[in-house]
């Protein structure tokens, strides 16, 4: 038997696919505002079976924040469309960018040199910014990478960038490989994350702590965001992933 929903699926499953999402536990790297998770086993097999109970805020892990999370009356992780999980990636590349200097921003230019080499970003995408913070996984002290008077420095979008993206581009939503959406210097100066703010006032979502974008090509990939459907839940870990074209 055999449609065509099946053979698209035939296909995908002959095409490279790559796991976006970081592995997480007790001592993961995480928000500092938050305790650390807790597992703890309830059952073992000298039981008749495994079970464990998980304690560990929404945002923790690689997971998708739900437009709730900073914005009042938004709407709640259940309440995202499926078809909002699966979506069309863009992969902006500002590594070398990011190691030269730890508190990089995105810009519009950064944008602009982007799409003279690859083409117009698309509405309707998700467009990750890679900075390879994720490579200092599973360090506390590497994520947060603070210096001698304890500021943290890392790099983010900017609040320009993120206007562009989402006014000029229609996009529907973004990912990054650090804690938050801003730079950690422009949170200092501006004393808020505006940017993640502003990112969910659009009623989009973003997915924090992605990994491995250094595997994923700019454009032509598509990325699957599987998220458990908590109730009324401001976000949870998520297990992204992407196929290669």
């Amino acid at each position: 038997m055999t449609n065509e929903l099946l053979d698209a699926l035939k296909l995908l499953k002959q095409k490279q696919w790559i796991d976006l999402t970081h592995a997480f536990g007790p001592d993961s790297p995480h928000f500092a505002a938050f305790a650390a998770a807790e597992f703890e086993t309830l059952f073992t097999h000298d039981d008749g079976f495994f079970a464990q109970r998980f304690s560990f805020p929404g945002q923790y892990g690689t997971h998708l924040d739900a437009p709730i999370h900073f914005v009042r009356d938004a709407r709640y992780l259940d309440e995202l469309d499926l078809k909002e999980l699966v979506l069309p990636l863009v992969v902006i590349d500002k590594s070398r960018e990011a190691a030269a200097d730890p508190d990089y921003s995105l810009s519009v230019a950064d944008i602009e040199a982007f799409e003279a080499e690859h083409g117009e970003i698309e509405a309707g995408c998700f467009v990750a910014l890679r900075t390879d913070w994720s490579k200092r996984w599973p360090s506390q002290e590497k994520f947060e990478n603070k210096d001698a008077e304890g500021r943290n420095h890392a790099p983010g979008w900017s609040m320009e960038a993120l206007k562009f993206l989402f006014g000029e581009r229609r996009i529907q939503a973004v990912g990054h490989e650090t804690f938050d959406t801003d730079s950690a210097a422009d949170y200092t100066k501006n004393g808020a994350l505006l940017g993640e703010y502003y990112v969910l006032e659009q009623d989009a979502y973003q997915v924090e702590l992605l990994k491995n974008l250094d595997q994923v090509p700019p454009k032509g990939a598509v990325i699957f965001n599987l998220v458990p459907k908590a109730e009324k839940a401001s976000g949870f870990p998520v297990r992204s992933f992407a196929i290669l074209p």
